[in-house]
């Protein structure tokens, strides 16, 4: 591990301040041995004695940092305008395309529905589920996943040993196991409200495309499109009632330009085009298609998936060779 930037991480400092403070510093090491000789205001020396030793215990508790620059920190946050320094990780980071599902605590019974059946159709499609985590559109998406045997990724505001909100224990211990749960503070660290907003950009920089299932006209799910936006990342939108309060966002979104989404086949057939082909998983594993073939009818029963949404699996996946489409039956390809 590299110790100093470790302890850095460990100061409880705004991650702009942190990365200010390591430039003017030097870098880690340097603003270390500055707080240590105390000329750091605003820090106690005392605290590099407490960084050093929550440094030492972290091994101990199922978290191991990431560093930018390290060959497993994701590409696709490294490219982002202001990645994070460091990442703490619970789980493993997926390699398959990830798909941001944002929304409204204070949502509706319909957008709960929504998003947990967004969920299940990205899971069957292959592709990974990236939320803050949130109550709420956020938590019901991360159901549908874990439902459908897919691959999550939470990023939290706080520590990766803090369970927040506290009746997302279970989804944060399946993701811990099926996928990862990620934050760019240490563990212990409290979800104080100032430190969700950076956290945004980690979930749309994680994901090839943000799509917004409900929202008001403020919130973190607005943040997240506009970083995205931003970032270079599709933003898609779920068109609602122009009266009703958690839809004003997602309307306002696709007046600015995102795209309308209508139900779970319209999104899939929507991100092939962006993420390209992905075999989906059932259980634990890859969908396994026998050398004898398998009815068009029972591979959509196999990976969950119907009209529309397996006519674009199944072009998506002859393309890139996985399967091979002879009349009304499919058989492994040659890739």
């Amino acid at each position: 591990m590299k110790p100093d930037r470790l302890a850095v991480a460990f100061l409880g400092l705004h991650p702009d301040r942190r990365r200010d403070l390591c430039a003017r510093h030097g870098g880690p090491r340097g603003l270390i041995a500055a707080v240590r000789r105390g000329r750091v205001e605003g820090i106690d020396p005392g605290m590099v004695t407490s960084a050093r030793e929550r440094t030492a215990a972290l091994q101990g508790c199922g978290v191991h940092p990431v560093f930018l620059g390290d060959p497993d920190y994701p590409a696709a946050l490294a490219a982002i305008a202001d990645p994070p320094d460091m990442l703490f990780v619970r789980g493993t980071l997926p390699v398959v395309p990830s798909v941001a599902v944002v929304g409204t605590r204070r949502s509706t019974a319909y957008g709960r529905g929504l998003a947990r059946a967004f969920g299940r159709a990205i899971a069957a499609a292959g592709w990974a589920l990236c939320s803050g985590l949130a109550r709420g559109i956020d938590g019901e998406a991360h159901r549908g996943t874990l439902e459908a045997g897919g691959i999550g990724v939470g990023v939290l505001g706080c520590g990766s040993d803090v369970v927040y909100p506290r009746e997302h224990a279970g989804l944060i211990a399946g993701l811990g196991r099926s996928g990862a749960i990620v934050t760019e503070y240490p563990p212990g660290t409290a979800p104080h409200g100032w430190r969700f907003p950076p956290r945004n950009r980690i979930i749309s920089g994680l994901s090839r495309a943000v799509v917004v299932v409900e929202a008001g006209t403020t919130g973190g799910a607005l943040v997240t499109a506009a970083r995205a936006a931003e970032q270079g990342r599709e933003v898609f939108a779920v068109p609602g009632d122009v009266d009703r309060e958690s839809s004003i966002g997602c309307n306002l979104l696709i007046r600015d330009g995102a795209i309308p989404v209508l139900g779970p086949d319209d999104l899939v057939e929507a991100l092939s085009l962006v993420l390209g082909p992905a075999l989906p998983r059932a259980g634990s594993g890859r969908v396994a298609i026998p050398p004898s073939g398998v009815s068009l009818e029972d591979l959509g029963a196999l990976i969950g998936l119907g009209g529309v949404a397996l006519l674009a699996w199944l072009g998506r996946a002859e393309l890139a060779g996985s399967i091979r489409v002879d009349g009304s039956r499919v058989y492994p390809g040659p890739g």
